[in-house]
């Protein structure tokens, strides 16, 4: 029974000895068992996440037409007195300033104030003296008033408005008289050399006069005009009329298109007419006319044409140094096409504004 015992026994020793020999090989005496699972402590690398990097800078512009500049321009603004009386036309250089003004003086003649700034044009003229209103358009340029001459306490009214003078009469250089035209329609200057004699308070580029549609951005949209008639007294009946193919407002003086002097009609790619209190100063000019002034702080109407539409606007000026700012029926400021501008000061009482 022992033996037989022993016999039944030996087979199962045989086979867990054949287990053993199949298990153990796989863990020797000084090894650990493999993991079968995942383990609880392992960690998984964190994706790696690249910055993206910062947009670039907005290309340059010009800061008084929003149009792109090939680079930063470091040039001042020149304001000029420029004539437009009937013995002034045709004028030279208006289409190549940035902005224009057009204000209402004595005898219901008017004159402007051209202001250069992206481009210098060789010569610019007839060339004509300051008037009280003058300050309160150049001031927010924070550069160079160039005129003729003119009553002494308008002169001083340029100084303390913080813009530099620049007068014929008082010896400045880049005036002089052509013999095609008499006096006093025949002053003219060259701009470079008026700006060549700003001073270390006067050689920044000015600061943005309105607000531009920037890139990927519409001006402020408005109602389909073709045309806007102006009054700005019993003598003068500018308007300006808009040409698709130019893409342009097309200015006209009374039923007569109005050009330079090398023929070009004189355009602009805004048209923004402000309706403004003038009224009159003590002063009187040369024939016993009072200078009239207009009013330029505070608010008032306005109307904005922008692309063959017009836009209802409202302007205010908090401060002789503060740009005039438009703001549309919205409230939003109102945005215009990258391009030249001529701003035209209409008198409340007796101007008008119509469209069509």
């Amino acid at each position: 029974m022992v033996a037989s015992g022993r016999r039944s026994r030996r087979p199962w020793l045989v086979a867990a000895g054949v287990v053993l020999v199949a298990v153990l090989p796989a863990c020797g005496p000084d090894e650990q068992p493999r993991a079968t699972g995942t383990s609880s402590s392992s960690t998984t690398a964190a994706p790696t996440t690249t910055t993206p990097p910062p947009p670039p800078p907005p290309p340059p512009v010009y800061p008084l037409t929003g149009v792109q500049a090939p680079g930063v321009v470091n040039r001042p603004a020149l304001a000029v007195k420029i004539e437009n009386s009937i013995d002034a036309r045709p004028q030279t250089g208006l289409n190549m300033a940035d902005m224009v003004w057009e204000e209402v003086v004595e005898g219901g003649i008017t004159r402007y104030v051209a202001v250069y700034q992206s481009a210098v044009p060789a010569e610019i003229g007839p060339v004509r003296s300051v008037r009280p209103m003058d300050p309160a358009i150049a001031a927010p340029l924070h550069g160079l008033l160039a005129f003729s001459g003119g009553q002494q306490q308008y002169v001083d009214a340029v100084g303390a408005a913080g813009l530099q003078v620049l007068s014929m009469d008082a010896g400045s250089g880049g005036f002089y008289r052509v013999h095609s035209r008499r006096a006093p329609h025949n002053v003219y200057a060259t701009p470079q050399t008026l700006l060549d004699q700003a001073d270390g308070a006067h050689v920044a580029s000015p600061p943005p006069q309105f607000t531009f549609a920037g890139p990927g951005q519409p001006p402020s949209a408005g109602a389909p005009a073709g045309v806007v008639r102006l009054t700005m007294s019993g003598v003068s009946h500018p308007s300006w009329t808009w040409s698709p193919p130019d893409g342009a407002w097309l200015r006209s003086e009374g039923p007569s298109p109005a050009v330079e002097a090398d023929g070009a009609r004189l355009r602009a790619t805004n048209v923004v007419v402000l309706s403004v209190n003038v009224v009159n100063t003590s002063a009187r000019d040369p024939a016993g006319n009072p200078v009239p002034e207009t009013q330029l702080l505070g608010s008032g109407s306005a109307l904005v044409a922008i692309g063959g539409t017009v836009v209802t606007a409202t302007w205010s000026k908090a401060s002789l140094g503060d740009p005039v700012v438009l703001t549309g029926p919205d409230g939003a400021v109102v945005r215009l096409a990258p391009g030249t501008t001529w701003v035209e000061l209409v008198p409340l009482r007796t101007g008008s504004v119509t469209t069509g």
